[in-house]
């Protein structure tokens, strides 16, 4: 990996090497050498040419860190599209125009007298994330233009964020840097078609990461141990943090009784209570751009009211600064305007964007929500009055039943609002501290997680009438073999304008999870259409078990493709089992013969007791051997086998033993059935070896004398026919994914055991428009394979895949 990195990114890698070199043999690693900085650092003072200097150090360990991630990213990306000498030239010039145009900036601060820039002058800086800032905006001119908006917002915001509220000269150099590249990128980078509109969820994203923004500012300031930004100050509005102990002496000291009990209490809370509370406004801002990254309705009304409010709340912040006369105009100007504006701004492109954020919650949810909300209150309320009077001894001074009472809305603030309201006692004791510092704490956690989950839950609203449209367009126009899976429960459906076209879906983790390919005629439109549709619902579509039809038309669109599974399938017409390639099948039916079993169909609904009592004891006892539950989505268990037109084989002896198993799907076209899937197979562990290939060859032979056109094996997931093309990088990992599953499920040996019936291979896909939602594509589908899986067995399930590909490991150092 590390050769290919520097076969494809030399520059990147030979300036990171001597980056870190320079620095651990002059001791720039660790704490800031200021002696070192003043040498080689560019500033008010410094030579010019330390500006080329400059770029080889950084300020300290965490300078070295961030600059090596950030060319990591982007240097490999820049070198791929410019090539390393045009690489080198954009990053010297975003360092260098950016550097001189924040000193510039700094200088006009200072005959203007700004207070924020005056403190920059004398400062040096050094590192070369001015120039990584300025290269990576300027790559964004070759960028596809989803990945364009994002790459800028986020980096242009985070340098923007850092400037304004932690303010070293490094922030404004950043940022400068940052202007340069895109002014490089604009004036000789620029090429092909003007971007695309942005989309219906790209909107949603953006306005999500602007209010994300809002409130991450803020705590960056409180985090910083010396924030020097001109909006640091706003910190104290939206993460209010607990006051210095060196403030609360000298308030103290001064006889101040009130202010002095007040701050007392604030420095009492515990670390993480503290901390928990005080970043409550800033985790409140971003659960709610969650909220908006997903289209909510109730988010886009939090959130409106919030920036509304802060908005208000500054501007008479900003009336009683103008009053101090000490503050000059620049400074009530933009360190108490910007502010101002930030939320005002937010406020306008809500407005704006409103008509992108109409997902509403079903009432049902919403009545649950409050429902959870009023009695986690009344709860932690009542916890608090009572069990704070059972401890009362344990709060100095010692209160009663209505003090407590009164105290309790208290318990729900942050520390730092504390000050707004009079407070009449603290706590000591360990039980009294708990109930203190915590009422809150736990109360504001359900809240914020309840806030979430309303965000990420789907509510299905399918309703037996559009299952049974799907129903019928599946038996007039056919499709896949995994067609009738579409039916099964669990699915919701979407219907194209005409209603002729139908895409089955279940919604798992914001991943809009389809069933096979699409129903009906028009699937270009429906996939579209899909794709819209989810994007209004702030999902993420993901056509799982496709074929190769689907898969050219998605990839016609945009799409990638990657192959999940093999459909095997066996053509009935040409079907005869002679030959040396049939003899384990043609053994298979000669012992089954001789040991007096046979074939017999029946419907699970209709069948007698006996028999469907020993098939649940025969589908019990195979789940208990897995020791894990068993799979869904496209694979059915007992309850898909009472499905209208499903048909099951049993393997049954004279004593009418049940010895194995399969259930078969109808496979529609043109309003016939043409073909049969086969979906359950189960063996009694003790019964006749051979029941699968008895079973299976007995249903080719018995649908082949009906007229059946072929028979579907269905698909072995992770599994694949190798056909000589060198897999992607994606497609390896499902590769070894099925490798270290296969002592679990044997998908693989389920692939093998198919080829003994000849099939014809057709390759199934997963379409998806995203690649960044890979993860959450992943996660979906094994929560959607596995929806039952406890925590037990999904420690014993990754217990079993460390020890199987620990094994592989030292197998493949056996054989060297």
């Amino acid at each position: 990996m590390i050769a290919r990195l520097f076969r494809g990114a030399p520059l990147t890698c030979v300036f990171l090497v001597v980056f870190w070199t320079a620095g651990a043999l002059t001791g720039a690693i660790g704490d800031q050498n200021d002696e070192l900085l003043a040498r080689t650092g560019f500033g008010t003072g410094s030579p010019p040419w330390t500006v080329l200097s400059s770029v080889l150090w950084s300020m300290d360990l965490l300078g070295y860190v961030a600059t090596t991630v950030l060319l990591l990213v982007f240097g490999p990306l820049a070198e791929r599209a410019f090539g390393a000498l045009r690489t080198a030239a954009i990053f010297l010039s975003s360092h260098v125009v950016g550097s001189f145009l924040g000193l510039g900036l700094v200088l006009i601060g200072r005959d203007v007298h700004w207070s924020w820039l005056e403190s920059l002058v004398g400062e040096v800086a050094a590192g070369p994330s001015i120039g990584g800032v300025g290269m990576a905006l300027a790559l964004t001119f070759r960028m596809p233009p989803l990945w364009r908006r994002r790459v800028r917002l986020l980096t242009i915001l985070s340098v923007l964020v850092l400037t304004l509220y932690s303010g070293w000269l490094e922030d404004l150099l950043r940022l400068s840097g940052g202007v340069a590249g895109l002014v490089i990128g604009a004036l000789f980078l620029k090429s092909g078609p003007a971007g695309k509109p942005r989309s219906f969820q790209e909107t949603r994203v953006l306005v999500a990461l602007l209010l994300a923004a809002s409130a991450l500012g803020p705590v960056v300031a409180m985090m910083s141990p010396y924030p020097n930004g001109p909006l640091a100050w706003f910190a104290d509005l939206v993460a209010v943090a607990q006051p210095s102990q060196e403030y609360v002496d000298e308030v103290c000291g001064a006889d101040v009784v009130d202010v002095c009990r007040t701050m007392l209490i604030q420095l009492s809370y515990g670390r993480f209570p503290a901390l928990v509370m005080s970043l409550l406004p800033a985790l409140l801002l971003l659960v709610l751009a969650e909220g908006l990254r997903r289209g909510r309705q109730f988010a886009w009304w939090s959130a409106l009211v919030c920036n509304v409010a802060c908005t208000a709340f500054i501007g008479w912040y900003v009336v009683e600064a103008a009053r101090i006369p000490d503050v000059g105009a620049w400074e009530t100007a933009f360190s108490f305007g910007i502010p101002m504006l930030a939320p005002l701004a937010i406020t306008v492109v809500l407005l704006v964007t409103r008509r992108h954020f109409t997902v509403r919650l079903p009432r049902q949810a919403v009545r649950k929500f409050w429902r959870f909300t009023a009695g986690s209150v009344a709860l932690l309320s009542a916890l608090y009055v009572f069990g704070g009077y059972l401890v009362r001894d344990q709060f100095t001074p010692e209160p009663g039943f209505a003090a407590l009472l009164a105290d309790l809305p208290t318990r729900f603030l942050p520390p730092g609002y504390l000050g707004l309201v009079p407070l009449q006692f603290s706590a000591e004791g360990f039980a009294g501290a708990l109930l203190f510092e915590y009422t809150g704490v736990v109360f504001w956690l359900i809240v914020l997680a309840g806030l979430l989950m309303a965000s990420w839950r789907t509510w299905p609203a399918t309703c037996e009438e559009e299952a049974e449209r799907a129903r019928d367009l599946m038996r007039r126009h056919g499709g896949s073999s995994l067609s009738y899976m579409t039916t099964w429960r669990g699915n919701q459906y979407w219907f194209t304008p005409d209603g002729e076209t139908a895409i089955a879906y279940r919604v798992v983790a914001t991943i809009a999870l389809t069933v096979g390919d699409p129903i009906g005629p028009a699937r270009v439109e429906a996939v579209r259409g899909f794709a819209e549709f989810c994007a209004h619902n702030g999902w993420t579509p993901c056509l799982y078990s496709v074929g190769d039809e689907t898969r050219e038309v998605v990839e016609g669109l945009g799409w990638s493709a990657v192959q999940v599974a093999e459909d095997t399938v066996i053509e009935l017409p040409e079907l005869s089992f002679t030959g040396k390639k049939w003899q384990d099948v043609r053994t298979a039916l000669n012992k089954a013969a001789k040991a007096g079993i046979t074939a017999e169909w029946c419907a699970y609904a209709d069948a007698p007791f006996a028999i469907t009592d020993q098939i649940r004891s025969i589908s019990a006892e195979w789940v208990a051997d897995k020791g894990l539950p068993e799979m869904g989505f496209t694979l059915g268990g007992l309850e898909e086998l009472t499905g209208d037109g499903v048909r099951c084989l049993l393997a049954v002896d004279g004593d009418r033993t049940v010895h194995g198993i399969t259930s078969w799907l109808p496979v529609y076209a043109d309003g016939e059935v043409v073909g049969w899937t086969l979906d359950f197979m189960r063996r009694r562990a003790h019964g006749f070896r051979g029941s699968m290939e008895f079973l299976i060859a007995s249903a080719a032979q018995q649908l082949q004398a009906e007229g059946a056109r072929f028979l579907s094996l269905s698909g072995a997931p992770l599994a694949r026919l190798d056909r000589g093309e060198r897999p992607r990088a994606l497609q390896r990992v499902l590769d070894l994914t099925g490798q270290v599953l296969e002592p679990v499920y044997g998908f693989r040996s389920l692939f093998a055991f198919k080829a003994k019936f000849q099939p014809k291979y057709r390759p199934m896909f997963m379409a998806y428009p995203d690649s960044a939602a890979l993860p959450r594509i992943a996660n979906a589908v094994s929560r959607a394979y596995l929806p039952h899986l406890n925590a037990r067995q999904g420690l014993r399930l990754a217990t079993k895949m460390i020890i199987r590909t620990r094994g592989r490991v030292a197998a493949r150092e056996h054989t060297g």
